[in-house]
């Protein structure tokens, strides 16, 4: 069953289209004949305001994994998913508070860059080769193939054409406009994406309800899948594996969440590129208030799907056509698209251009970082030391678009992913504990070394491995299981972490008999003062949170 758009939700998707590219080309121009710099193009000549910053967060955060594969796992699990996105407001504070003002008083344009300042050449190398190489094999392939997939599910459109096309769509700004373009066209796509994004939600639970309106739509869907509301999953719940009850608050996911928001580069240049710290911070504040509405949007209408494809009156009221392409438990990214079926004309449109503005945006911000990463940290460094700003940026839209066409090329043989954005955060899991290890100490901790940081960052893959397979080869039928038990893959990232920093910091107190490292951070106390508004916003959303778990805890 593919969606049957109509001639206003075409010119709603278009009218969407021609806004996106017209700004972001227009922002893209070289104003009164100046050619951009590096500076401009890399770091938006670093005048973004914050609210353009906490719009860009989101956007770049938004995407395919959480429209279609968050969606899913509402359909699959219910609400405790959302613990990613509430967590990660709680996780925003930390990052403004603690990390921007270190990262923003070096001035650094890059993650690595901070590495070589704080670590070594070598060890930047190491870690801009790992994001590279991240960005195009995982993370853009598969937002492009999830796109693909959605796209294909709701038109009828060819896989490859639809990953193409999206592919097209968000180089036509992204690769000549460089970040301005990126953040400036985020304003706008998360209009698209929320509005979009409430509609749908409003509309499944209105469809639930039988017309009587979203809060007894709400109230219908918790009455028939209590199940699907439990915030904190216990070992009985089949899905425990994937978020492992009270580990879920006080484990593994702070590792996956202070990952992603503190030390991944297409997250964290946008408030790089701020007018000020203190911009940076706003910006921050309003991404964490953006971020406790996104399970609305997009957990809500996976639990409202399960309701509805598990209700015989429901099903029979939305008639013989809701039987195509039902999401099942083990098809549950179909729940978003399918949906979308069920729009009246006008809002499929709006709801459309929601998903392809989540979709468009994160793949614009993967590919100015994927170049970003590799102009200033391997062709700078490495292949061209002299070069002057027109040949930088040059090669930062060469380097985008030879990212993308690989991307291109792999997201169609992806296929059969369930859950899509529980399997993008259990493999991304593998390294980020190494990596967080080797930040949290060399900002905090004075004594870590080189050659420290570069062993953990060595050694922490071969950790994560073992606490992925051993259990189920060789330890499996030995006898060893009680030793080496199967772990909870966020449990695993846990103690991957944990054991990554004990051998950094042994191998730092041996190395250097408990000095402190030549390059070790003197911070101040003075440089973590926040204003009040920031103190009072962070209290707000932290209240929130604990209102939320007391609520949803059982």
């Amino acid at each position: 069953m593919t969606t049957e758009f109509g001639f206003v939700d075409y010119l709603v998707f278009t009218a969407y289209a021609v806004l996106i590219l017209g700004v972001g080309l227009w922002v893209s121009r070289d104003k009164d004949g100046h050619q951009k710099n590096a500076e401009d193009y890399f770091l938006a000549s670093k005048s973004l305001p914050w609210w353009a910053i906490g719009s860009s967060l989101i956007a770049a955060n938004i995407s395919a994994e959480q429209f279609i594969g968050m969606s899913g796992s509402g359909f699959a699990l219910g609400l405790a998913i959302a613990s990613y996105e509430w967590m990660a407001a709680f996780t925003l504070i930390i990052v403004g508070k603690y990390f921007l003002p270190i990262f923003i008083e070096k001035g650094i344009y890059t993650i690595p860059e901070f590495v070589e300042k704080r670590f070594s050449t070598n060890l930047k190398t190491i870690l801009a080769v790992f994001w590279i190489a991240l960005y195009v094999f995982v993370n853009l392939t598969t937002v492009l193939y999830l796109g693909g997939l959605a796209i294909q599910t709701i038109l009828g459109v060819d896989m490859i054409y639809a990953v193409i096309g999206l592919a097209l769509f968000a180089a036509a700004y992204s690769l000549y406009g460089g970040l301005s373009a990126v953040a400036w066209t985020d304003v706008i796509q998360v209009i698209f994406l929320v509005l979009g994004g409430l509609v749908t939600t409003y509309l499944a639970l209105n469809t639930v309800s039988d017309g009587a309106g979203v809060w007894q739509g709400l109230k219908t869907i918790y009455d028939a899948a209590p199940d699907r509301f439990v915030m904190i999953l216990d070992e009985s719940n089949p899905e425990y594996m994937n978020l492992p009850g009270i580990g879920v608050l006080v484990g593994g996911l702070w590792v996956a969440n202070i990952y992603y928001w503190g030390f991944n580069q297409y997250i964290i240049q946008r408030t790089l590129a701020a007018k000020s710290l203190r911009e940076a911070q706003k910006g921050i504040l309003l991404a964490a208030f953006l971020k406790m509405l996104i399970p609305f949007i997009v957990v809500i209408p996976g639990i409202a799907a399960y309701v509805m494809v598990n209700d015989p009156a429901i099903m029979a009221r939305l008639g013989a056509a809701a039987a195509d392409n039902l999401p099942g438990l083990g098809t549950a990214d179909r729940a978003y698209p399918w949906l979308l079926h069920f729009l009246p004309a006008g809002l499929k449109g709006l709801a459309f251009a929601a998903l392809a503005a989540a979709i468009v945006s994160s793949l614009a911000s993967m590919l100015n970082s994927t170049s970003t990463i590799f102009t200033m940290d391997i062709y700078k460094q490495y292949i061209n030391k002299n070069a002057n700003d027109k040949t930088t940026v040059n090669v930062g839209r060469l380097s985008g678009g030879v990212a993308l066409l690989i991307a291109v090329i792999m997201a169609p043989l992806l296929g059969g992913i369930d859950q899509a954005f529980q399997f993008i955060q259990e493999y991304t899991g593998v390294v980020s504990p190494g990596i967080l290890a080797v930040f949290i100490l060399g900002l905090f901790w004075k004594k870590t070394t080189n050659k420290a940081a570069i062993w953990g960052a060595l050694v922490s893959i071969p950790i994560a491995m073992f606490f992925k397979v051993g259990p189920k080869s060789w330890a499996e039928g030995s006898g060893l299981e009680s030793v080496f038990p199967t772990l909870p893959w966020m449990d695993q990232m846990g103690y991957t972490a944990i054991l990554t920093m004990l051998l950094i910091i042994t191998i730092s107190l041996f190395q250097n008999k408990g000095n402190n490292d030549s390059k070790g951070i003197s911070l101040d106390k003075e440089l973590f003062k926040t204003s009040p508004l920031f103190n009072i916003c962070s209290f707000a959303i932290m209240i929130l949170i604990v209102v939320i778990y007391a609520i949803f805890w059982k």
